[in-house]
């Protein structure tokens, strides 16, 4: 199983960034996928989740209405758009899968 990140860096208070993660090694369009964060001297914690067919998604309270989570089955790819981003969203993100996870990529919102 291979989960590669893609699409994070430095982005200013009020910006965009979407990531995304391009999945291998399993059948992507039977699980569900996620993402989760961990901030410095914080403990990762889950931001958005996204069943396997993409109709169903769940998301950190911290993020609702700025974050949207989604799928693209036969490209094997999740994807999460984060507008509205704010200090307090820096942090490695992490894609998730139930058999493991990425090896992150850093977003920092700075001015």
């Amino acid at each position: 199983v291979q989960l590669v990140e893609s699409g994070g860096g430095l982005v200013q208070p009020g910006g965009s960034l979407r990531l995304s993660c391009a999945a291998s090694g399993f059948t992507f369009s039977s699980y569900a996928m996620g993402w989760h964060r961990q901030a410095p001297g914080k403990e990762r914690e889950l931001v958005a989740v996204i069943n396997s067919a993409g109709r169903s998604t769940n998301y950190a309270d911290s993020v609702k209405g700025r974050f949207t989570i989604s799928r693209d089955n036969p490209r094997n790819t999740v994807y999460l758009q984060m507008n509205s981003l704010k200090p307090e969203d820096t942090a490695v993100y992490y894609c998730w899968c139930p058999f493991g996870w990425g090896q992150g990529t850093q977003v920092t919102v700075s001015s």
